[in-house]
């Protein structure tokens, strides 16, 4: 069979496979499985084994537990509570500042733990309420914590940018780094659209009556500042030549589990098994899907399938903005229906070499593709932050809370604009702090 013919039909069968419901690793694992059994016979499976362990015998992927742990320290106790209410007292008497607060809180909360899902949960028990109280439009209320949620997949350390990193076997280190100013430049596109549809829609600007003296604006900064501190230091560590990823990644986790014993009083063994469990769960989902995306790719490329691909697409003669302009669509789309990690571990070996072919970098491709996975956390009919926004206000239609998202839509397209228009906003940090990539 042509080998672009078997791709399609490859890509056919994994959507029906992965829209069955059943587990993204289990959903690879059978396709690649019964793929190779019928085209390269009952010998090729043999290598299955050895393609699944040895995508996971890799040092970096070390630093995923860890980060895990750390995220998940943070998430299990009132750090983002503590992170919403010092940004409240500062920022309550300016116009507009509650709904800074949030995007601001979401966008550290989220950069500590990252985890989508609970930034939305952590800040949204506290800040949608509170909104809502103070005259704020629910579609603002709802759609700028699910948005600002999506920051911790951008912002370092991300998970997100790891998986690439080892996909890709691009530097980790400039991957973070390439993160930072989209980032900011996502957390000031959000703030200023919130702040212009509070203004523009006819309700209060949501100035708080309360006033905070300047004792109480500093008396919660020790709470704070620590977990900031950590996020500071193990980038510091990381850029200054002090550790590598993994070893900055496990100091990280056990500083933030003794900030949480320490300053929370996480200290019931209870609590603490929690913590390790749950991280354990999801840095096994995580790696599992790695070890099978391995296999899957191993059998694209068994195939040809890859190479087809690729050397198909080098070869339309169109220009390379329509060619990326197509790929953000294929990118939008797939982020739709599949978690980031999946996206990332099932297109990066084929979009790899099609975008250093046409050019383009791919320490800035990737900043693209988060972005595009952001969107997709945000939009139906998977778009995880929307259900759990909903969870945590039932009253608010789930109709609402997607219109209030839709236009921080528009904020993410508009920022994947500007990074194509100016290309340095993500590769300017990542060449200055560690000099140009060879």
């Amino acid at each position: 069979m042509d080998p672009l013919l078997l791709g399609s039909v490859v890509g056919t069968v994994t959507i029906f496979v992965l829209f069955s419901g059943i587990s993204v690793a289990i959903g690879l694992l059978l396709v690649s499985a019964s793929f190779l059994l019928a085209f390269d016979g009952l010998r090729s499976l043999e290598l299955i084994p050895e393609v699944l362990f040895g995508k996971l015998d890799s040092f970096a992927l070390l630093s995923i537990p860890m980060f895990i742990i750390m995220g998940a320290s943070i998430a299990s106790t009132r750090a983002g509570a503590d992170l919403y209410e010092a940004l409240e007292r500062w920022l309550t008497r300016i116009p507009g500042g509650l709904v800074i607060s949030n995007l601001g809180a979401c966008a550290l909360f989220a950069a500590m733990s990252g985890s989508s899902p609970a930034t939305c949960a952590a800040i949204g028990k506290m800040g949608i309420p509170e909104m809502r109280k103070r005259g704020y439009p629910e579609e603002i209320a709802t759609g700028s914590i699910a948005a600002g949620g999506t920051l911790g997949i951008l912002i370092p350390p991300s998970i997100t940018m790891i998986v690439y990193g080892i996909a890709t076997e691009t530097s980790i280190g400039r991957l973070f780094l390439a993160g930072v100013v989209p980032g900011f430049l996502l957390v000031g596109l959000f703030m200023a659209w919130s702040i212009y549809a509070t203004w523009t829609s006819g309700g209060r600007t949501g100035t708080s009556r309360l006033t905070y003296t300047w004792r109480e604006r500093f008396e919660i900064m020790p709470r704070v500042l620590p977990f900031v501190a950590i996020i500071l230091g193990v980038l510091y560590a990381m850029y200054g030549g002090v550790a590598t990823p993994s070893e900055t990644a496990a100091v990280g986790a056990l500083l933030c589990l003794v900030m949480a014993m320490i300053i929370y009083k996480l200290t019931r063994p209870s609590a603490i098994w929690a913590v390790l469990r749950d991280s354990t769960k999801e840095s096994v989902m995580i790696l599992f899907i790695i070890a099978a995306a391995g296999v899957f790719s191993y059998m694209l490329s068994s195939l040809f399938i890859t190479q087809s691909i690729a050397a198909w697409i080098s070869d339309l003669e169109v220009n390379r903005w329509v060619l990326m302009g197509a790929i953000n669509l294929f990118l939008i789309v797939s982020g739709f229906f599949l978690p980031p990690v999946a996206v990332i571990l099932m297109t990066a070996p084929i979009l790899l070499p099609v975008i250093t072919g046409a050019g383009f970098d791919p320490i800035w491709f990737a900043v693209v593709l988060t972005i595009n996975m952001e969107i997709g956390l945000i939009s139906p009919p998977v778009g995880l932050n929307l259900y759990v926004i909903n969870g945590i206000a039932p009253d608010i239609s789930l109709r609402t809370i997607l219109l209030g998202s839709l236009p921080f839509v528009a904020c993410m397209l508009l920022a994947i604009g500007l990074l194509c228009l100016f290309p340095g906003l993500a590769t300017w940090l990542p060449n200055f702090v560690m000099g140009p990539a060879l």
